[in-house]
């Protein structure tokens, strides 16, 4: 048998420049589907995307062919590309870094929840403590600010 098989999932958090609130809501609801077209572009899959006015979450799905850092610079670049078009945005730019944690199918239903209920789960954490959590349960001692 030559075909090949994979379940490549990936939380995918990354922020606006300096973590600036930059995303109104007006726009993210714009934003987000158009985030799940440029996935969907380069034969991808958003499983879900939201986020706040200061970063975003993507539940992905990737090709065996796709590295996650190039799945990512494909989000950021062409959403940020998008964003700027737009006349009540000027200067939006993402973040550098980004984290990227992978989950397994079991965990699919529950990391879609938390993804599209983040405006009720960031009115009591910040983005530092949220993201501190999500490092921690995966493991990952934090260095430097993000």
């Amino acid at each position: 048998m030559s075909d090949s098989y994979t379940s490549l999932l990936f939380h995918v958090v990354f922020s606006t420049y300096e973590r600036k609130p930059l995303i109104s809501s007006p726009m993210q609801k714009k934003l987000w589907p158009y985030m799940g077209g440029i996935v969907r572009e380069y034969k991808m899959k958003a499983l879900a995307v939201g986020g706040v006015a200061d970063h975003v979450h993507l539940l992905l799905s990737l090709p065996s062919t796709m590295a996650i850092a190039k799945a990512v610079q494909i989000v950021k670049a062409n959403s940020s590309k998008w964003i700027n078009e737009h006349p009540e945005q000027r200067s939006f730019a993402w973040q550098k870094s980004y984290s990227a944690f992978s989950i397994g199918v079991s965990q699919i239903e529950n990391t879609v929840k938390y993804i599209h209920n983040q405006e009720k789960h960031h009115a009591k954490m910040n983005f530092d403590e949220e993201l501190n959590k999500i490092l921690k349960r995966h493991g990952i001692e934090r260095f430097s600010s993000l």
